[in-house]
């Protein structure tokens, strides 16, 4: 399903609803899920980020990632850009995740259509990634009503967790040492 998209129904349009896990990394069965509230312009998400995979890489399939956007437009220029791009790669988006973050200092529309060239994805600026806008505000909307207030802010099976963000305090807090 694309978010963002409508339906006309009886000359009504309707929204369609956006799926808030729609970004998971790793089985969606898990007893574990981590909710990260995270902006692609961060230094501490792009810290945050291989340390995350790993976990959830060296889980044995307990542990889920969850990505929602919460750019913090008013400090990062490009956070909203590079988060409607990572939408627009669709099934793409933890390729385009990683390309974010490993040239987060190059999030110009010109850096951005070229990570997409990279990976496979298709147009990621403009009018095809502003059709995604609907579900970048939905995951912040959802991070402001959960107190979210800076990036990257984790939440394991929906409790804030407000330790740092290392794998073996993680596998402690999760009770995976």
């Amino acid at each position: 399903m694309r978010t963002g998209a409508s339906a006309r129904d009886t000359g009504r349009v309707t929204q369609t609803a956006v799926d808030l896990d729609r970004h998971l990394y790793g089985n969606s069965d898990t007893a574990i899920r981590i909710v990260e509230y995270g902006d692609f312009e961060c230094p501490y998400c792009r810290a945050a980020a291989p340390v995350l995979k790993q976990l959830v890489d060296s889980s044995a399939g307990v542990v889920a990632l969850v990505w929602r956007h919460f750019p913090l437009f008013t400090v990062h220029a490009f956070a909203l850009t590079a988060a409607l791009a990572a939408e627009a790669s669709g099934e793409r988006f933890w390729q385009m995740h990683d390309e974010l973050f490993a040239h987060q200092d190059r999030l110009t529309d010109v850096d951005l259509s070229a990570y997409a060239e990279r990976i496979g994805a298709g147009a990621v600026c403009g009018p095809s990634a502003q059709s995604f806008r609907q579900a970048v505000e939905a995951d912040y909307k959802s991070g402001v009503a959960l107190g979210v207030r800076g990036t990257p802010t984790l939440f394991i099976n929906g409790d804030r967790y407000t330790g740092k963000v290392k794998l073996g305090d993680l596998r402690l807090a999760l009770g995976l040492t």
